[in-house]
C-alpha cells in the first residue's frame, strides 16, 4: 500500500546544508522584500505576468571574514560566487523547465542572470537584512553579520514564481549534485 506524502512549508524555515570543504550553507525561502515589490518591473522588466514571487536566500559560509579587500578574500568571494552561480543556474533552469519564471541575481552586479536586466539592480545584502534582520557592517562594501558565522558569510539570491514547496524540493534535489549535503 502506498501513502501520499504531504509536505508543509514554513516560510523562512532554513534548509541547512554542508559543503565538501566543511562550510555551512543556509537556504531559506521568503515572500519578496518591500524593495522587490516596489521595484519589480524595474528589476525584471520582462516579468510582467508573474502573479507571485518568492525569494530563496542562499548564504554560504566563507573560509575568511569578508571585511577587508585582499587577494585571498577576493578569491574566496569569487569561489563562492561561482559555486552559487552553478547551483543557482541548475535550480533556475529546472524550475524554468516546469514553466516557472525563475532567475538568479549575479551577486557581483545585482542584475538578473537569465532575464532582461532592468533599470534598477538588486541588492542581496539589503534583501538579507530586510528578510532575515541580520545586521550589516558598512565599510568599502556592506558586509552581513551572520549570527553564527560573523562576517564570514556570502549572500546570494534566487527569485522564482514557483510555489515555495516546489522551490524547496528543487533545492533539495539539486544540492547534492553540487556537493551540498543535508547537515546532520
Amino acid at each position: 500500500m502506498s501513502y501520499l506524502t504531504v509536505y508543509t512549508f514554513e516560510q523562512g524555515s532554513p534548509i541547512h546544508l554542508v559543503g565538501n570543504m566543511g562550510q555551512s550553507v543556509q537556504i531559506s525561502i521568503h515572500s519578496p522584500s518591500q524593495y522587490i515589490c516596489t521595484n519589480r518591473e524595474q528589476i525584471f522588466p520582462d516579468w510582467k505576468n508573474s502573479l507571485s514571487l518568492w525569494i530563496a536566500i542562499v548564504l554560504q559560509q566563507a573560509r575568511f571574514e569578508l571585511v577587508e579587500t585582499t587577494p585571498e578574500i577576493e578569491a574566496e568571494k569569487e569561489r563562492l560566487r561561482e559555486k552559487f552561480m552553478r547551483f543557482g543556474c541548475d535550480v533556475a533552469f529546472n524550475l524554468r523547465d516546469r514553466n516557472y519564471q525563475t532567475d538568479l541575481i549575479d551577486p557581483r552586479t545585482g542584475y538578473p542572470l537569465l532575464s532582461l536586466p532592468g533599470k534598477k539592480n538588486h541588492d542581496d545584502t539589503a534583501t538579507v537584512k530586510a528578510l532575515l534582520h541580520y545586521p550589516i557592517i558598512q565599510n568599502k562594501c556592506r558586509v552581513l553579520v551572520h549570527p553564527e558565522w560573523g562576517t564570514a558569510v556570502y549572500p546570494s539570491v534566487l527569485i522564482s514564481e514557483a510555489p515555495p514547496i516546489v522551490i524547496e524540493w528543487m533545492i533539495r534535489s539539486i544540492a547534492p549534485l553540487h556537493d551540498w549535503k543535508q547537515k546532520e
